[in-house]
C-alpha cells in the first residue's frame, strides 16, 4: 500500500493508523488523549492532519491506498492551535514556562501557542479530602485519559465522565468521594493525567516536620525507585541511581537509610514456605501473592470469595516496618515510639495500606509515612540538594543488606522469580545452578509456565495490571486454570509502572526500568533471599523460623471483604 506523506511517497502496511505510519517514518504529530495501549477515542482533536483535503484525527483514522496526507500545512497548524487553546482555557493553572511539568504545557509549546484568548472560570469544590488520590476538576480538560485507564486497563470503573456540555466533569459514580467507592488507589489515573488534575495526597511537608521533630527518622527505599528516581532529575529512564538516592536521603536529614529489599527477602522466606505448606498439606491453591496493595484492594472489592487463596504475608515495606519497630529498636536500645519510618515507594496505594488497622504491632503503625517517587524528588529539591552531583553512598548496615532476589520485586514477574529461587532450594535441598527464570520475565500481560522442581510440577501464572488480573481470577473462579502459584501486580509493568512513578511512564520506559532492575540483581553478591545473612540473623535471634507464631504476629496479616457502593 502506498501513500503520500508530506509530499513523500512511502510504502506502508495495511491496517495501520496515520499516526502509527507517521511515527514509523519519523514524522511527529502531537497528541493528548491518545494512549498506545487503548483503542483511540479521538476526543481531543490535537492530532489532526489533512488527508485528501479534509481535516481528520490521525490517531483513529486508518490509512487507505493513495491517501495524500499533510501533517504540517497552515490549516493543520491553525486547527491544532485552536483546539489546544480551547482545551487549555478550561485549565485554571496554566503557565507558559520552559520547564513545564505537565503534558498540556509541553503541548502548548509544541503547537506554538503563546496566549489563551478564552476563559472558562471553574469553581469546583475540593474533592476527595479523605482519599489518597485527589481530584481537582478546576484543572481538568476532559481529555478522558484517566477514565479510559480506570475502565479499560484497570477495569475498576471508579470514575466516569458525568453530565453534559459545560457541566461535564470527571467524578466517581453518584458524586461519591473517591474514599467511598471501589477505588483501589493504584494511581494509574494520576500517572496518565496530562495536567495534574488527579494526584496523590502530598505528604512531603509532614515528612519534613518529622525530620525536624528530634525523633529517630528512618527511610526505607523500594527496589524500583532506584531505577526511576533519576528521571525526575533529567536522567535517562533505566538509570540506576541507588548510591545518589541514599546520599540524597541522608542529606535530607534521615538518621538511617535502609533497603526495603530486606523486607522483600523476608516476604520470599514466608511466602515460599507458605506455598510449600499448602502443597504438602493440600491447602487452598493456588497461592496468590500479596505484596501489591492496589491488587489487594481490588480482590477485596471485586473477588472477596478468592481471599482464602491470597497469601497472608504483609507487603515487604510493612514487614520491614514491623521489624524496624521491634527487632531493630530492641537491638539498638531505641524506644519504638521514638521511631518514625518513611517508605520511599513507587506506589500511591501504599499510602492507604499504612493506615489499615491490621498494619500495626504493639499499638504502633508499621510505617508512618509513604512518599512516592515524585514526592521524593520534591523533598530533595526542597532541601536544595544537587542530586546529579552527589557521590554514591551505600545503605546503612544491618537493615540495609539485601539480595538480588529482593531487587527483582520492582518488575512484573520478579516476586515469582525470587520465590522460585528459594522454593526450589527449600524443596530439593540442592543448589540451583541456573537462577534466572526467563519464563516469568517480559511485559506480556499474562505469563503462564510449568516449572519442574526435581520432579514436582509447579504451574505458575504472572499477571500485571488489574485488567489482566481479572482474567486470571476468572479462570481460578470458574476452575479452568490449574495453578499452584500466582503473582499479581496491580500496575502495568509492576512497581516500575506504579502510580507514583515519574511521568511519563509508557511501555518502552517500563522496559528500560526493568532492564535496570535485572542489572541490579546480577550485580549484587547475594541473589537468593534465603542466603541473606540479616534474614538468617532475624530468624535466629527473633522470629525463630518461617511461619512461626512470632513470624505470623509480625509478618502476616488478614485481608477483608470491602463494600462496593
Amino acid at each position: 500500500m502506498q501513500i503520500t506523506l508530506n509530499s513523500k511517497k512511502i510504502e506502508c502496511a495495511e491496517g495501520k493508523t496515520i499516526l502509527e505510519v507517521a511515527e514509523e517514518n519519523g514524522v511527529h504529530i502531537p497528541t493528548l488523549c491518545y494512549q498506545k495501549s487503548l483503542e483511540p477515542e479521538a476526543r481531543c482533536r490535537i492530532c489532526l492532519v489533512e488527508a485528501n483535503g479534509k481535516l481528520i484525527p490521525s490517531c483513529s483514522t486508518k490509512i487507505k491506498d493513495g491517501m495524500v496526507i499533510s501533517t504540517d500545512n497552515h490549516e493543520v497548524i491553525r486547527a491544532r492551535k485552536m483546539n489546544t487553546e480551547l482545551m487549555a482555557a478550561s485549565h485554571s493553572y496554566l503557565c507558559f514556562v520552559e520547564d513545564r511539568e505537565h503534558e498540556l504545557c509541553r503541548l502548548i509549546n509544541d503547537v506554538g501557542l503563546r496566549e489563551i484568548r478564552f476563559s472558562q472560570k471553574k469553581q469546583h469544590k475540593p474533592a476527595d479530602k479523605n482519599s489518597v488520590i485527589i481530584r481537582d476538576n478546576n484543572k481538568c480538560i476532559l481529555c478522558g485519559r484517566c477514565v479510559s485507564t480506570c475502565e479499560k486497563i484497570q477495569t475498576v470503573d471508579a470514575i466516569t465522565l458525568a453530565y453534559r456540555r459545560y457541566h461535564t466533569k470527571v467524578t466517581p459514580y453518584f458524586e461519591h468521594d473517591l474514599a467511598e467507592v471501589a477505588c483501589v488507589k493504584c494511581g494509574q489515573c494520576a500517572l496518565n493525567c496530562p495536567v495534574g488534575a488527579i494526584y496523590e495526597r502530598n505528604d512531603v511537608d509532614a515528612v519534613i516536620n518529622a525530620l525536624k521533630s528530634g525523633k529517630h527518622v528512618i527511610a526505607q527505599t523500594a527496589p524500583s525507585v532506584r531505577a526511576t528516581l533519576g528521571e525526575m532529575f533529567g536522567m535517562e529512564p533505566g538509570t540506576l541511581v541507588t548510591g545518589k538516592m541514599v546520599a540524597a536521603l541522608r542529606r535530607a536529614g534521615f538518621h538511617k537509610v535502609f533497603d526495603t529489599d530486606l523486607g522483600a527477602d523476608l516476604t520470599i522466606m514466608e511466602e515460599a514456605n507458605e506455598l510449600l505448606e499448602r502443597v504438602e498439606k493440600k491447602g487452598k491453591l493456588p497461592l496468590i501473592t500479596s505484596c501489591s496493595p492496589g491488587w489487594i484492594n481490588f480482590v477485596e472489592f471485586f473477588y472477596p470469595e478468592l481471599l482464602p487463596h491470597v497469601s497472608t504475608c504483609k507487603s515487604p515495606h510493612m514487614m520491614f516496618g514491623a521489624m524496624t519497630k521491634s527487632y531493630y529498636a530492641k537491638k539498638f536500645g531505641i524506644n519504638p515510639r521514638d521511631i518514625t519510618l518513611v517508605s520511599i515507594m513507587p506506589c500511591t496505594a501504599k499510602k492507604f495500606e499504612i493506615a489499615r488497622p491490621e498494619m500495626k504491632n504493639n499499638g504502633l503503625r508499621n510505617v508512618d509515612f509513604v512518599l512516592t517517587t515524585r514526592e521524593t524528588a520534591e523533598l530533595i529539591r526542597k532541601n536544595h540538594i544537587d542530586f546529579l552531583n552527589l557521590p554514591d553512598e551505600t545503605f546503612d548496615d544491618m537493615m540495609g543488606v539485601s539480595s538480588g532476589a529482593g531487587a527483582l520485586f520492582g518488575a512484573t514477574g520478579g516476586v515469582m522469580e525470587a520465590a522460585l529461587r528459594t522454593f526450589y532450594e527449600t524443596v530439593t535441598k540442592k543448589e540451583l545452578k541456573h537462577i534466572e527464570f526467563e519464563q516469568v520475565r517480559g511485559t506480556k500481560g499474562i505469563k503462564e509456565a510449568t516449572i519442574d522442581i526435581d520432579g514436582l510440577k509447579v504451574n505458575i501464572a504472572v499477571a500485571h495490571g488489574l485488567g489482566n488480573a481479572r482474567i486470571v481470577l476468572d479462570r481460578i473462579k470458574d476452575g479452568t486454570a490449574d495453578y499452584h502459584f500466582v503473582e499479581i501486580m496491580g500496575c502495568p509493568g509492576g512497581c516500575i509502572g506504579g502510580g507514583g512513578q515519574p511521568i511519563p511512564t509508557d511501555e518502552e520506559i517500563i522496559k528500560k526500568r526493568a532492564k535496570a532492575i535485572y542489572q541490579q540483581d546480577r550485580e549484587l553478591p547475594l541473589r537468593k533471599s534465603h542466603e541473606n545473612p540479616t534474614v538468617k540473623e532475624l530468624y535466629k535471634e527473633f522470629l525463630g523460623k518461617p511461619l512461626s507464631k512470632k513470624a505470623h504476629e509480625y509478618l502476616h496479616t488478614k485481608y477483608v471483604k470491602r463494600k462496593v457502593y
